[in-house]
């Protein structure tokens, strides 16, 4: 019975080289990977589900679109199509179908009997026609018809291109709960100077040379602004200055526009403007109920 410790025999044997026990290749080529190990030979017990063996064919939207796969993989030119192998792959792509989907098979069948059709009258010999024109070639409609199909396909491949809401963006909606409140411009002094100062100027064109004493009243004139904005929305600052009060002169005119500037100091009235250099309107203030 041997003494040596266990530990470093253990470790000895795990530096020597293990023996491969992996089988000989059968046929060169492993059948699957089962935990990274190769599998050479099926096991007996193994369960493979019908649905696993059924073969998935390339999906085609149409027989049109099966000829033209065909033609673009064998470069065929379109303009003059090889019947024979064309109509030959075509026949064993609807045998391979026909085993797997009768309903989608039927689809293709009208086209298997055109292009055998076609392929037999290539095979007879061309008769001219009576009035001596040359007779149509019996591929020019299956041309016609795929050349107008590649077009319809690359239009429709490129409008897919484009950019789709839903599917490559999508709409952001933010919604901002918000309270407005109307405000109005306030109206600066520098504004009113001038709007008084284009009064003056109006006012002297109806000026008259008199000499004249006359009791001038505000609280009169306040009656009168407060007359002429009643039943009214609102009032240019310079329609309130009428020719007729023009043509009484200056002080009148002075007098009215004291009883304007008392009425908005009372907050009587409201002197607004919408926008800097706008017209001035007056309106009646507004007085809750």
């Amino acid at each position: 019975m041997s003494t040596e410790p266990i530990a470093p025999l253990l470790h000895r044997r795990l530096e020597e080289p293990q023996p491969d026990t992996t089988p000989d290749v059968v046929d060169g080529i492993a059948l699957a990977r089962l935990y990274g190990e190769p599998l050479f030979k099926l096991p007996d017990d193994l369960y493979i589900p019908p649905d696993a063996l059924e073969v998935f064919l390339e999906a085609f939207e149409g027989p049109l679109d099966l000829l033209l796969y065909l033609i673009r993989k064998q470069n065929f030119n379109v303009l003059d199509i090889p019947m024979a192998p064309l109509t030959q792959q075509y026949l064993a792509y609807i045998e391979q179908i026909r085993n797997s989907n009768l309903e989608l098979a039927a689809e293709y069948l009208l086209m298997a009997a055109m292009l055998i059709e076609i392929k037999s009258r290539m095979l007879l010999p061309v008769k001219k026609a009576e009035t001596g024109e040359e007779v149509e070639d019996p591929r020019a409609e299956l041309v016609r018809r795929l050349i107008e199909y590649e077009r319809m396909k690359l239009a429709a491949a490129q409008i897919d291109e484009l950019p789709r809401l839903g599917r490559d963006f999508a709409r952001a909606w933010v919604a901002i709960e918000q309270t407005l409140e109307k405000r109005l411009p306030e109206v600066h002094v520098v504004d009113l100077q001038q709007a008084w100062a284009d009064v003056l100027k109006r006012a002297r064109l109806y000026a008259h040379h008199h000499v004249a004493r006359e009791e001038l009243s505000v609280r009169e004139h306040m009656s009168l602004v407060l007359k002429r904005l009643q039943g009214a929305r609102f009032v240019e600052f310079g329609d309130l200055f009428d020719p007729a009060l023009l043509a009484r002169g200056a002080p009148i005119v002075i007098v009215h526009f004291l009883a304007l500037l008392e009425l908005a100091r009372e907050n009587l009235i409201e002197i607004t403007q919408a926008a800097p250099y706008a017209p001035i309107y007056v309106r009646l203030a507004y007085t809750p109920s």
